[in-house]
């Protein structure tokens, strides 16, 4: 048998799209979808926004890549911004979620080895969670489904219990470094971790001298209704992971740290080759321009807070299809009863486009510029298919 020429690693949705536009996405041969997926959270200003439009042309024009052999302007804005707006202090940029979750990582050994603690390089993380498909970061996740085949697994992760800080402080010993966190996991299910659970893990960072690092690739550029998630717990971290959103759809990741971490990073310890190239850096900065617009991230909470009563109330009308909704902000969660590919096909079937996730749940990951309009016609469809589909 013959082998398709994209390697068969994903099981793709028999769907070609051609076009989109803001929260809609039109298929070639006319079909058109309301998209709650953006892309796994990515598209953060849905499709074909005007000013990330333009700024990539305008950039298109002039200059593609130079290398980091030299300084890169957009670069030097962009991490200005987000040290203005963050508790960093410096920024890495690089290309995916996966790569900024490799360079903190990396950043945490090197942190304690410069400090004369050679033994200081294992992470905890949390079991459930998602940093990425390098062999590191699946290592990291800890999943078995993600792990399968690709043995031996990387040593250096010791895994716990999600929210259970009892179980975080008995996993350290004299060799752990760090510990790592999705303030909600997302592909694990939207599952969030309450506040009292951040301000734990803070304190006892502290306590123990470890560095707290917060995996944001997914909660960041205001998908809960603020920048950066972690600003709902008033605790920061030492360093963070960003991604997805950040790009609006190009790709591009970042480390965010503390002077502390940055500090020991010094000329080739860290590089990419086509991190923080010029049509990155402004598809970045111009997502940063329409994010940090004085009315943006309220409107993400007006919208959130118009969406999760009706959201509830469908939920609460269908038993037999869904048992609850879960997440922040627009970061949401469907746990279902029935199987959940047979409740994403049938929004599909109706016109509605999401995203699976561990724990039988759909992902519900709007575009961050929603209307009220579209969330009506979102619950609809979610209404018409919950009837479809009830026992």
């Amino acid at each position: 048998m013959s082998i398709s020429a994209v390697m068969p690693t994903y099981a793709r949705t028999d769907l070609v799209f051609e076009r989109g536009q803001g929260a809609m996405m039109y298929t070639a041969d006319g079909r058109s979808f309301l998209d709650f997926g953006a892309g796994v959270a990515v598209n953060a200003l849905g499709h074909a926004h005007p000013h990330l439009v333009a700024a990539l042309k305008a950039q298109a024009e002039k200059l593609w890549h130079t290398s980091n052999l030299y300084r890169v302007a957009g670069q030097e804005k962009l991490a200005e911004r987000l040290v203005a707006n963050s508790f960093a202090d410096s920024v890495f940029f690089c290309n995916s979620g996966a790569e900024a979750m490799e360079g903190v990582v990396k950043m945490a050994r090197r942190y304690h080895q410069a400090q004369g603690e050679a033994n200081k390089y294992r992470v905890i993380t949390a079991r459930n969670a998602f940093h990425g498909r390098t062999l590191a970061m699946i290592s990291a996740g800890g999943q078995e489904k993600h792990l399968d085949g690709f043995a031996p697994n990387v040593d250096g992760f010791d895994h716990v219990a999600f929210g259970n800080l009892n179980e975080t402080r008995a996993a350290i010993t004299p060799q752990t470094a760090a510990v790592v966190v999705e303030p909600i996991q997302g592909e694990g299910g939207i599952l969030p971790g309450d506040l009292e659970y951040m301000k734990g893990l803070r304190a006892m960072a502290d306590e123990f001298g470890l560095l707290l690092i917060f995996d944001e690739v997914q909660t960041g550029m205001g998908r809960t209704g603020k920048l950066f998630a972690y600003e709902w717990s008033d605790i920061t971290p030492d360093a963070m992971a960003v991604a997805k959103g950040l790009g609006g759809g190009f790709p591009v990741g970042a480390c965010l740290v503390t002077e502390a971490v940055a500090k020991v990073m010094k000329p080739g310890t860290h590089g990419s080759t086509f991190g923080g190239n010029p049509l990155a850096m402004a598809a970045a900065n111009a997502v940063m321009d329409v994010v940090l617009e004085p009315g943006f991230l309220p409107h993400v909470r007006m919208i959130a807070d118009y969406l999760w009563p009706k959201l509830t109330a469908v939920v609460a009308k269908h038993p037999k299809v869904f048992e609850l909704v879960r997440g922040k902000g627009l970061m949401i969660g469907l746990k279902c009863k029935v199987p959940n590919t047979e409740v994403i096909a049938r929004f599909i079937d109706h016109g509605l486009l999401t995203v699976g996730a561990a724990d039988n749940t759909v992902r519900l990951l709007p575009p961050l510029i929603i209307t009220e309009a579209e969330v009506d016609a979102a619950i609809g469809i979610i209404d018409r298919a919950a009837a479809s589909l009830a026992p």
